[in-house]
């Protein structure tokens, strides 16, 4: 019964477009059979899997490096008081630094390149995943690692087995929010500064004022990341938080 409400939910939102679009009758507003012909010309053609697969490769690079990066410095700020107090003023610099300032500097200083557009990416989402991952440090039960010591547990062992654990609820809320972030600064980068991606087509069907264009590949991206969302990440977050719904 779970599974009809959404279906309800899409399909109600589904006639209210398309009788919107009917009542309008305007080019701007493309009614479903519209979008859905664009999706299929760009399909026939090849491009749409094209574009979609370079996006996903630029955010699944910028979201490992992004998770890697943020979750190294949200440990090393959680653990200690001295690396907390040197990095907290830039974690909140960055924190508040215009997405599209760090895009036009990466572009700037590192021309219109794969890396740089990797780079503005990652540097948009790191402090995110530290501040998660630092207060998730702080939360830790500190009384486990003596228990490992007493157990004589090496550092990688303690890690595995005891702070690991703790912190996967922290990892995987920065995981989730992370993609959602992710995917759209990666759209931004490709339409200021790339040639290719999801992002690149919104720019040129923005151009020629088609909108019909501009939802096929807003949708076609949007359906993919749920995809993923059902398939990967919620099941993900199930594995990491199945202590919860454990009896005692």
């Amino acid at each position: 019964m779970r599974f009809l409400y959404p279906l309800f939910s899409i399909v109600g939102f589904i006639v209210l477009w398309a009788g919107a679009a009917y009542v309008i009758a305007d080019p701007l507003l493309p009614g479903p059979v519209e979008v859905c012909s664009a999706i299929l010309r760009e399909i026939r053609t090849g491009a749409l899997w094209h574009h979609l697969f370079v996006t996903l490769w630029r955010v699944l690079a910028s979201f490992i490096m992004a998770m890697a990066i943020g979750i190294a410095i949200g440990l090393a700020m959680g653990r200690s008081h001295m690396i907390n107090g040197l990095f907290d003023p830039w974690l909140v610099f960055f924190l508040n630094i215009p997405a599209l300032v760090v895009i036009f500097l990466c572009y700037i200083w590192g021309g219109l390149t794969e890396a740089a557009a990797i780079i503005a990416v990652v540097i948009n989402k790191v402090p995110n995943v530290a501040v998660m991952l630092r207060e998730g440090t702080r939360s830790l039960n500190y009384e486990l690692e003596e228990m490992g010591q007493s157990f004589r547990y090496t550092r990688l062992q303690t890690f595995q087995h005891i702070i690991l654990p703790q912190l996967q609820p922290f990892i995987v809320a920065a995981g989730r929010s992370g993609l959602s972030l992710i995917w759209k600064i990666v759209l931004v980068v490709e339409f200021i500064g790339r040639s290719d991606g999801v992002g690149f087509q919104l720019h040129t069907y923005f151009q020629l004022f088609d909108v019909a264009g501009i939802f096929a590949y807003s949708l076609a991206f949007i359906a993919v990341m749920l995809l993923i969302e059902i398939l990967i990440v919620q099941p993900w977050e199930r594995y990491a938080t199945r202590w919860r719904a454990e009896p005692a």
